[in-house]
């Protein structure tokens, strides 16, 4: 499929109609989907119509926004009036949001079309998209792998040609680590500029609405859209700096590289490493300039992470009791309201769901507050200051692997929730730090007789993501 920027270019220019492009990409998600399962809904009918409402008004002479007719899809967690917004979830499998998310409506403003929402790990809670309650999603690379996650099914969707963009979210890496697994492009923005109202809460401080594409300039023509204050979301910010595409292609001279010593940890996978190791001479061959930097608290980050995302989980879903919101038990006339709860939450939510959620439970009860949690707190600081030391020194980027291995087999970590915490090993600090990250394809990694793709991560300034989006265009030009 054709990228943002050319559909939106040949459907204003009327080379090409609005409904011909949904209608290819409608024809791709039939062609493609009953294998990888990367949509959980399809809006068929919905979208032909947006899509002739957007050719109509264009035929009027009307400007109907920079992404006339381009078709896109939406992470289940991100609320759409039209269909179900399910998380994943029994416990919200048959939802219906009254209203649309700021990114959506944005994004409809701006004339794209949303086609359909896709698959995820339940409430966003994975880095394999395995834990599903309608099916996992596949790897278009090799379907006997995973994808990534948690917003798997939106890089799957792209990178199997059905759309040029999806929105994910990202709270840990969950739009980096499947985009750098599936060989697409994964921008997660900075905390606060991407408005989260209608995003589903999994952990509030870190949630971000990110974008998945083919390209760095199809990435940045989608921020430009949703960016932006919102009254709706207090933590979202007012700022006059949406031209994100204005370094792309400006070139490796003058760039400065950092890579930290976690870069190279022993986890990395042989093939992993040799795609990164290779990366770092070729942006160094290109102009650029590459610096051992410190992250002294990086190794870290998966700890903390890992007691601040569930605290703040268990505190946002405690909501789906079956009472308030989401699936209500059947516990007959003389059941209890404290079974009715039980109930409820046993049938609705999933065992990683579970997990975290008396994960999260524990870290904040009386005797462990202190011990674990404002610890946590304490060393997310830490990496915050850690992040901020080394873009005052002079480093426009920081740069590593995205993901320790390649796209791992289905089911091969599924025993072992360690192993899967482990695969957000690069990507948590951003989010811990509130600052930008992308994940842009480095070269494909030799696994097993297949070739599966790998990316590397650059990590900005806060609120950098036009100098950020520049430094990924480096790299996206010397693969």
């Amino acid at each position: 499929m054709s990228g943002v920027g050319e559909i939106a270019r040949a459907v204003a220019a009327k080379e090409a109609s609005a409904e011909s492009g949904v209608r290819a990409a409608l024809d791709a998600i039939g062609a493609r989907d009953g294998e990888l399962n990367a949509f959980l809904q399809v809006f068929d009918e919905h979208a032909i119509e947006q899509a002739n409402i957007l050719d109509a008004r264009l035929a009027a002479g009307e400007d109907v926004g920079p992404l006339a007719g381009v078709p896109i899809a939406v992470k289940d967690n991100i609320c759409t009036r039209e269909g179900r917004t399910t998380c994943a979830s029994r416990m919200l499998e048959g939802y219906r949001s009254p209203y649309d998310a700021t990114a959506v409506t944005r994004l409809e403003r701006a004339g794209a079309v949303i086609v359909g929402k896709t698959n995820l790990d339940e409430f966003a809670m994975g880095s394999s998209c395995e834990h599903s309650a309608f099916g996992p999603t596949r790897n278009p690379h090799d379907t006997g792998r995973v994808p990534g996650g948690s917003s798997g099914g939106s890089a799957a969707a792209v990178a199997a040609g059905m759309v040029p963009a999806a929105l994910g979210s990202d709270t840990g890496g969950s739009v980096r680590q499947p985009a750098s697994l599936c060989g697409v492009v994964g921008l997660k923005p900075t905390y606060g500029r991407v408005s989260r109202y209608g995003l589903v809460a999994f952990a509030s401080s870190l949630d971000q609405i990110g974008v998945l594409a083919g390209t760095v300039a199809d990435a940045a023509a989608v921020l430009e859209v949703i960016a932006g204050r919102d009254e709706r979301d207090l933590t979202s910010v007012t700022r006059d700096d949406a031209d994100f595409a204005g370094e792309i292609g400006r070139g490796a001279a003058g760039l400065t590289f950092g890579v930290p010593a976690i870069a190279r940890h022993p986890s990395v996978h042989p093939e992993t490493a040799r795609v990164f190791a290779e990366m770092v001479e070729k942006v160094r061959a290109a102009g650029a300039r590459v610096v051992e930097i410190e992250l002294p608290h990086a190794e870290h980050g998966v700890a903390a992470y890992y007691i601040v995302a569930p605290a703040e989980a268990s505190s946002n879903l405690a909501r789906f009791d079956g009472v308030r919101y989401g699936r209500r038990a059947d516990i007959g006339a003389g059941g209890t309201l404290d079974e009715l709860y039980t109930r409820s939450r046993s049938e609705g939510f999933g065992h990683e769901v579970q997990r975290r959620i008396m994960l999260g439970t524990h870290v904040l009860s009386s005797g462990y507050h202190d011990a674990y949690y404002v610890n946590a707190l304490r060393v997310r600081r830490r990496i915050k200051e850690d992040f901020d030391g080394v873009f005052a020194s002079g480093v426009d980027a920081v740069l590593t692997p995205t993901c320790p291995s390649p796209a791992f087999r289905i089911g091969e970590k599924a025993g072992d929730p360690l192993a899967l915490y482990l695969e957000d090993l690069f990507t948590v600090g951003a989010n811990l730090a509130g600052v930008p990250a992308v994940s842009v394809p480095a070269g494909m990694a030799h696994v097993e007789g297949r070739e599966l793709p790998v990316g590397v991560q650059l990590v900005g300034r806060a609120f950098g993501e036009r100098a950020l989006l520049g430094a990924a265009s480096v790299v996206e030009g010397v693969v």
